[in-house]
C-alpha cells in the first residue's frame, strides 16, 4: 500500500470514529435527558403525595378538637371519602363498632389514606404510616380514640392537568366510654394493612388480618397482652369536602 492510501484509510478512520463518538454522544444525552425527566416527575409526584399527607394530617387533627376549615391542594389524582370501620372486641366478639370512614387520595400508584385517626402514605405495595393513630396500651388500660367522620358535600375531587383547592370543613363533638376489664383486640379496616400492622406491633400488639364485611378491604386486628379497661374516645367529626380556595 502506497504511503498516500495509508493516509486516507486513516482519514476515513478517523471520520468514522468521529461519527460512532458524535452518535454515543447523542444517545448519552438522550438517555440522560430522559433520566433526569423521570427524576423530576418522581419528584413532583412525591411533593405532591406528602403535602397532601401533611395537608389531610393537619385538617383532621385539628378537626378532632374543635371547628376547623382546610385546604388541601391536589395537583393531580383524586380524593374521596371511602367506607371503612372500626371494631373494638373481646373474647366473645364485637362490643363496640363505628363506621368510621376515611379520605383516601389516589395519584397513579401513589396514595394517602386518613382512617381512624392515622395517615398512610403507599405506593404499590408499600406504605407506612406518617401519623400514627391514637390507639395505646398503657398500665392496665388502653386508649382508643377514634375519629368518625360524617361526611357531606361533594363525595370525590379530582385534580387533571390543573391544581384543584379542596375545602375540608370539620364541626366535631366527643363521647367518652369506659368499657370493662377484658381482653380486647381493636380491628381497623384499611387499604393500607403493612402499615398498620407495623404501628400495631410496635405497641406491642400481635397482628391478624380479616375481612369482616367481604368487601375486600380487609381489617387489621391488633391483640393486646393481658387484662385492660377500654378508655374509648369517639370524635363524631361532621365532615363537608367541596371544590374552593
Amino acid at each position: 500500500m502506497t504511503a498516500e492510501g495509508s493516509r486516507s484509510d486513516r482519514a476515513q478512520s478517523a471520520v468514522v470514529g468521529v461519527a460512532i463518538l458524535l452518535g454515543l454522544t447523542v444517545v448519552g444525552v438522550g438517555v440522560l435527558t430522559a433520566a433526569a425527566g423521570t427524576a423530576i416527575q418522581e419528584g413532583a409526584s412525591t411533593a405532591a403525595t406528602a403535602r397532601v399527607a401533611d395537608g389531610l394530617d393537619d385538617a383532621l387533627d385539628a378537626g378532632t378538637a374543635a371547628e376547623g376549615d382546610a385546604t388541601v391542594r391536589l395537583a393531580g389524582g383524586t380524593i374521596r371519602v371511602a367506607d371503612r370501620r372500626v371494631r373494638v372486641l373481646n373474647d366473645s366478639g364485637v362490643v363496640w363498632t363505628a363506621a368510621a370512614g376515611g379520605l383516601v387520595y389516589e395519584s397513579g400508584d401513589r396514595r394517602v389514606s386518613a382512617v381512624a385517626g392515622a395517615v398512610a402514605v403507599g405506593e404499590g405495595n408499600r406504605s407506612r404510616l406518617d401519623a400514627p393513630p391514637s390507639i395505646a396500651p398503657a398500665n392496665g388500660t388502653l386508649y382508643v380514640g377514634v375519629p368518625v367522620l360524617n361526611a357531606s358535600g361533594t363525595d370525590a375531587v379530582s385534580a387533571r392537568g390543573t391544581t384543584v383547592p379542596v375545602r375540608l370543613e370539620t364541626a366535631p363533638t366527643h363521647e367518652r366510654r369506659l368499657l370493662p376489664t377484658d381482653r380486647y383486640r381493636v380491628a381497623v379496616e384499611t387499604a393500607a394493612p403493612g402499615a398498620w400492622e407495623r404501628a400495631f406491633r410496635d405497641r406491642n400488639a400481635t397482628t391478624t388480618r380479616r375481612d369482616f364485611d367481604g368487601d375486600g378491604t380487609p381489617s387489621v386486628v391488633a391483640a393486646f397482652p393481658g387484662r385492660r379497661t377500654v378508655h374509648l374516645v369517639v370524635h363524631d367529626v361532621r365532615l363537608r369536602m367541596e371544590v374552593g380556595a
